[in-house]
């Protein structure tokens, strides 16, 4: 006997063997099989609802019918899934909606839900593409509308162009990808996206100072790498740069890439001598284009050109390109559910970045909305990795950033060995938790467990406890190899993979919901204009116009006032910044340098040498943080001023406060009242309305990346002022070069640190009162443009009645 049944956690309808099913059929077995194949063998031979290796879930059903023919039963199921589908017909939903339920299967607890993440896709864009298919109509009317008029021809293009313009790329969300290379990334990653080999093997960052990101190809069904180049000047500067001679690690380094491009014999080689080398002409081929786009429809040839660019050759042959890319977007296709409006950033870890890429590096830490710390479960609470990365990008990603979530990644969890767990931490089997399991297993989620545990508390003691406050830190122990393993022994919620992309999921749809909403209310402040455009003048306009006017000086006034009390907050906070800074700088850089100097002091001039040219910043491989002087003199002034930033610029919108801009900017509008006495005066405000929103988010979307600039003034500016004593301390060599750089270093200090420490003050508030004339100025002039455009041209021309599609529209906007 079969069942027509329909799962309750995924709405899905199946066929299912009846002896699947308990006594009252409400709930039902289902295997824990990855595989279509697999599973449907299952269900049509009748397996028994158990495996030697796995325990078979128990799913809650809605039971439909019986049929002692699998074939029957299927007939059933269709009809099923098809009544369930019919709604009134049209051409969207005709194209959009079918029926595959037989070839997509879905479990609970972390099996793959595609089906359901694609309807619920197709649901959230159903009001777009209708929204999409009105206006689409609509420019076709308006541009068949007759008349060569001024203002006619006026009034069309406006219209015209603001409909091109409803279709704007919008900045996508960054997750960023911190870890060591061997962490694990690359088979995260992969799991994520649900291909075992989707990345190159090892290559999402195999080669770690290559800043690699994966989005969607949104475009066709090929996989794309768009690969960017540093410049032919950079390399040859790299090169010949005088930081590659004393400093050991540094030296190694540039051994390792010219090894990469010219092979094993060429670390000996003149620079002429490489000239001649056969493989110089490729590499100088290259550096010339500066780009190059991979596309491939077969993912394993994919993988194989790309993997040139981004991993080490093990042979060391030559003919590997990494050592010249600057970055490497990879596009992968069907994935619109998880990634339309998500990147990916592999982010590159300590000590990896180079001097060509470093700004590259800082630009996408400041981007990331979110950020995946990767380590090794067996060292996730010991690496100092992982912490150094945190502590060190803390104001990058908080206040000078956008960054709302962190999540913690203990990878490799599957890798257990038992006995050794069991001998490590002093238990016996018996007092590991886990009834039924095997020792494995058990010994698996008890250490996970364990991890989350001991990673939370170190969140809480660490100096990093302030990050508690800004963002939400959460703990995930995944494993890749047991999520693509059908005979692993952790189950697929086990592995924690579909919660991550469950995360990934929701962030997506979030986004795509925003901007549908956005395209809706944009469309219906374009039809409430061509409405009002048409309509006889209202004996009220004059008064409407004059109040429309009052109010926009009104709210300008109120927005100059909070302005204006931010400003002072943040002047206050950085004199006494200043102050500090004045008093104490040269004894924080001392004692700065007392806590990183090795005991012997051994080798720490060629670090410090390096950190000098490098512009005063340099992460060593063996360091956990990099060695940065302008983070350091720049302390005092952030301690004063980082609190009241927060306030003012908080990252996330539930975190807005009266101090914040965001706050202020929100409650702005001109329409006091929505009780239009006439038609026309119902269109104006429509009109008016959508276009503040509009504007509003424009704006919003400028203070983010404003504020960025505002924080990073002063240190901006203290590696302006000191550059002169960088490159003079760079240059020192010989005996008691150490102690000759350092003097030089303590003497700029002590002559700069009055005029750069205000001149710091001076361009943060510089910066941000270039972010209060452009909110003002384009508040104003933009909503003054729109009252002309809706109040001058009123009952001049004919276009066409569009009031049932402005109401089309707020019902759209309510869906």
């Amino acid at each position: 006997m079969y069942a027509v049944v329909t799962l309750q956690d995924t709405d899905e309808v199946m066929v299912t063997p009846s002896k699947w099913l308990n006594a009252d059929k409400t709930q039902c077995h289902w295997p824990p099989f990855r595989s279509t194949e697999k599973l449907m063998e299952a269900i049509e031979n009748r397996h028994e609802p158990s495996t030697a290796e796995k325990t078979w879930d128990m799913l809650n059903i809605i039971f439909h019918a019986e049929d002692d023919n699998f074939k029957e039963a299927t007939k059933k199921q269709d009809e099923l899934v098809k009544s369930k589908k019919e709604r009134p017909s049209t051409s969207l939903d005709n194209t959009l909606l079918t029926s595959q339920s037989t070839q997509t299967f879905v479990t609970s607890q972390g099996v793959k839900r595609k089906h359901d993440d694609e309807s619920s896709l197709i649901k959230d864009m159903v009001p777009w593409k209708t929204a999409k298919r009105i206006m689409e109509r609509i420019k076709l009317k308006v541009q068949a509308t007759q008349g060569t008029d001024n203002t006619t021809t006026t009034i069309k293009t406006h219209i015209l162009d603001a409909i091109s313009k409803m279709d704007k790329d919008r900045k996508k969300a960054t997750i960023g990808i911190f870890g060591r290379t061997g962490e694990g990334k690359s088979s995260l990653l992969n799991a994520v996206l649900g291909d075992e080999s989707l990345l190159p093997s090892g290559g999402f960052g195999a080669c770690t100072a290559v800043i690699i990101q994966v989005e969607a190809n949104l475009n066709d069904s090929n996989y794309i790498a768009e690969i960017e180049f540093i410049s032919k000047e950079e390399w040859e500067n790299e090169i010949a740069s005088p930081d590659n001679g004393e400093d050991n690690q540094l030296t190694e380094i540039f051994k390792e890439r010219i090894i990469a491009l010219y092979g094993a014999d060429a670390e000996n080689k003149t620079l002429e001598e490489l000239k001649r080398d056969d493989k110089y002409t490729d590499i100088d081929n290259v550096l010339t284009t500066g780009r190059k786009k991979i596309s491939r429809s077969d993912p394993s040839e994919f993988v194989s050109c790309v993997s040139h660019y981004v991993e080490h050759n093990v042979s060391n042959s030559g003919g590997c390109f990494w050592p010249l890319v600057k970055s490497v977007t990879i596009k992968i296709p069907n994935c619109r559910d998880l990634m339309e409006h998500i990147v990916l950033v592999d982010i590159p870890g300590t000590g990896d970045c180079d001097k060509i890429r470093d700004d590259l590096w800082k630009t996408k830490i400041r981007e990331c909305t979110a950020v995946w710390i990767v380590s090794d479960i067996k060292r996730a609470v010991t690496d100092r990795d992982p912490w150094g990365i945190l502590d060190h990008c803390i104001e990058d990603l908080g206040p000078g950033g956008e960054c709302k979530h962190i999540n913690f990644i203990c990878t490799k969890t599957d890798d257990m060995k038992t006995a050794e767990y069991l001998r490590s931490t002093k238990l016996t089997e018996a007092q590991i938790p886990g009834y039924g399991l095997d020792l494995k297993t058990k010994c698996t989620l008890h250490r996970n467990d364990l991890a989350k545990k001991s990673i939370k508390q170190k969140l809480g003691i660490s100096k990093s406890e302030e990050s508690k406050e800004r963002f939400i830190i959460d703990v995930f122990t995944v494993s890749a190899t047991a999520f693509f393993d059908e005979n692993s022994h952790l189950k697929p919620s086990e592995t924690e993979i579909p919660k991550l992309k469950y995360i990934m999921i929701n962030l997506n749809k979030s986004i795509n919901q925003k901007l549908n909403g956005d395209y809706i209310n944009e469309a219906k402040g374009v039809l409430s204009l061509i409405q009002s455009v048409q309509l006889d003048k209202d004996k009220n306009m004059t008064k409407v116009l004059e109040d429309l006017q009052k109010n926009i000086e009104k709210e300008l006034k109120l927005l100059d006032v909070h302005f204006k009390a931010l400003h002072e907050n943040l002047s206050r906070c950085l004199s006494k910044g200043v102050e500090e800074s004045v008093r104490l700088s040269v004894k924080t850089t001392q004692h700065m340098l007392l806590s990183v100097r090795p005991k012997n002091n051994k080798g720490f001039h060629r670090v410090f040498r390096a950190m000098c040219v490098r512009g005063g910043s340099y992460w060593p491989r063996n360091w956990n943080e990099p060695l940065d002087l302008n983070k350091c003199l720049s302390k005092h002034m952030y301690d004063n001023i980082t609190k009241e930033f927060e306030l003012m610029f908080p990252v996330d919108d539930t975190d807005k406060t009266v101090k914040s801009m965001q706050d202020k900017l929100d409650k702005f509008s001109i329409i006091k009242s929505f009780s239009p006495t006439s038609p026309l005066l119902h269109a104006i405000q429509i009109f008016i309305k959508t276009q503040e929103t509009k504007l509003k988010a424009s704006l919003s979307r400028y203070i983010v990346e404003k504020k960025k600039e505002i924080y990073f003034s002063v240190q901006t500016t203290i590696r302006r002022q000191m550059a002169p004593g960088y490159e003079t301390a760079g240059e020192i060599i010989g005996d008691g070069a150490m102690q000759r750089m350092e003097n030089v270093m303590i003497e700029t200090i002590e002559q700069l640190k009055h005029r750069m420490f205000n001149e710091g003050k001076v361009k943060t508030l510089q910066a941000f009162n270039e972010l209060k004339l452009h909110v003002m100025t384009t508040l104003e002039s933009e909503l003054k443009r729109s009252m002309e455009r809706m109040l001058s041209q009123t009952s001049k021309i004919t276009l066409m009645d569009v009031s049932r599609e402005i109401q089309e529209m707020e019902e759209l906007f309510k869906q």
